[in-house]
């Protein structure tokens, strides 16, 4: 049974029915509470109200919070997804999320357009979703507009990058390197791999098998360990060297690799501005070695064991095989 009663300037409605609990709201005239109290009511006579009235009181910043201490924690790239929700929290914290309509969403990805990449903001958005999606299955907020993200455009993908090393660049690359060892190996290790940088700083002693020549990977970007092999003359070699060189570094950290992913960027960056290579990414250096094996005359499935790739679509744009290669087997 609906109740209204006037409190100051506001008609406040209050909703009692068994078995819920009691839904209240106000409204600045009485037409318009009393439609909301019919409307409410017939909704809960035919079992399909919901209530919003959670959604209503609690902001997105009240939400990214939760998501930030209950479930960033156990989730892999958390450091980098912190980054995002506090950026989200600053551009769109104080919405409640009852207000938060894909007009809202659309807005906030045109004007970040403006600021970075097409795939930057695509990453944003895709963190808003799901923590959008959490407060409804995790915190169980009725959202009542249903997840905005979903109902918008998100920005064009852009095609990957086809950057491969040309002749005498990775040679010159190494030479810029030969005042810092441990770069240089890690650099030849994920050239001869296609590891990642986050996995290459995680290597430990126990993960190299010698006897097999294998590598075992337990910390992926998708969750999923793999077992790669390693090449005799030159990722072998290099696991080697950097033992000898920091036996006692590795033995009290555990981590065979001293170097942290960022600064395998930086260092990586600075060789190539020394050497004169403009447009190259440490990342590509996975693109080129996918792209050799390949060459190499490995098929689909046999790569990707070694790189990790579940989906064959991103296999297919990590992959850039030079045509006379091609020739050569035709």
């Amino acid at each position: 049974m609906a109740t209204i009663r006037k409190r100051g300037k506001h008609y406040h409605v209050q909703i009692r029915k068994k078995g819920l609990p009691p839904i209240t709201k106000s409204f600045s005239d009485r037409k318009t509470a009393s439609t909301f109290a019919k409307d409410t009511e017939a909704k809960i006579e035919k079992g399909l109200f919901l209530d919003s009235s959670l959604a209503e009181e609690t902001t997105l910043s009240d939400v990214l919070n939760s998501y930030r201490t209950s479930i960033l924690p156990n989730k892999r790239g958390k450091d980098v997804e912190a980054i995002r929700l506090r950026l989200l929290s600053r551009e769109l914290g104080n919405y409640p999320l009852a207000q938060i309509q894909p007009y809202i969403v659309s807005q906030y990805r045109d004007r970040r357009l403006k600021e970075v990449k097409p795939a930057t903001v695509r990453r944003e958005l895709g963190l808003l979703s799901r923590v959008l999606s959490a407060s409804e299955k995790e915190f169980g907020i009725y959202l009542p507009h249903g997840n905005p993200v979903s109902k918008i455009q998100l920005p064009t993908e852009p095609g990957g990058r086809t950057r491969r090393l040309n002749p005498g660049e990775f040679e010159l690359l190494l030479e810029q390197m030969d005042h810092n060892p441990m770069m240089l190996h890690v650099t030849i290790i994920a050239i001869e791999t296609g590891m990642r940088r986050g996995e290459l700083s995680k290597i430990q002693h126990q993960d190299i098998n010698w006897d097999k020549s294998t590598l075992h990977i337990p910390e992926t970007k998708n969750g999923i360990a793999r077992t790669i092999p390693l090449s005799s003359n030159n990722a072998r070699h290099a696991l080697r060297a950097i033992i000898l060189a920091t036996v006692k570094t590795t033995e009290e950290s555990g981590r065979l690799i001293t170097l942290k992913p960022h600064s395998i960027t930086r260092a990586f960056q600075r060789a190539c501005k020394r050497a004169g290579i403009t447009d190259l990414r440490f990342h590509d250096l996975r693109h080129e070695a996918t792209s050799r094996f390949f060459e190499k005359g490995f098929n689909v499935m046999e790569v990707a064991s070694i790189t990790g790739h579940q989906d064959l679509r991103m296999l297919r744009r990590y992959t850039h095989i030079r045509a006379e290669s091609l020739v050569e087997r035709l």
